[in-house]
């Protein structure tokens, strides 16, 4: 995960940078080392917002996308098996499940926007995000395991933790 420093190394012109450069066709950039720093601080900043929504949104009622019913459906259909309470490395990055995650997601190109950038994931649903506890993954890996913990109770832990120290 990106560190604070790194981020806040570029500042409010920096930010501002960032902002324009990601909008950006991705032949216009080359090989610019910032573009590094500027994504992560883009996949940090989601990350931040969305635990700070499950900590003070009941996590069942929150709707990630439009298609959230079929996202489910089908991440549940293909990943029957799969703990989103508790994640390992390898369930996104073997080998094999590359190849059932690159169907999956592929199959919702054009239908979720920007399915495919990077995302900030927590491995163990009941703890924040820290360098331990976060993999990358793709915007519509995040959604398919955010809307299973939020519809399954996996997030109630993090929202009840919050809503306690209140």
């Amino acid at each position: 995960m990106a560190s604070h420093e790194g981020i806040a190394a570029l500042g409010v012109e920096g930010a501002s940078a960032a902002a324009h450069a990601l909008s950006l066709p991705a032949e216009a950039y080359g090989n610019d080392p910032r573009l590094e720093v500027m994504w992560a601080m883009k996949a940090y900043n989601h990350a931040e917002i969305y635990f700070n929504l499950i900590s003070s949104v009941d996590p069942k009622f929150l709707k990630l996308t439009k298609v959230d019913d079929r996202i489910y459906s089908s991440f549940r259909e293909t990943f029957k098996e799969l703990d989103v309470k508790q994640l390992k490395e390898e369930d996104l990055k073997s080998i094999e499940a590359k190849e059932r995650w690159r169907a999956f997601c592929n199959q919702f190109e054009g239908i979720v926007e920007d399915f495919n950038y990077g995302t900030l994931l927590r491995l163990d649903c009941e703890k924040d995000y820290s360098e331990e506890n976060t993999i990358f993954a793709t915007r519509v890996q995040f959604f398919a395991v955010e809307i299973a913990r939020n519809r399954e109770g996996c997030n109630d832990t993090v929202f009840r933790s919050k809503q306690s120290k209140s």
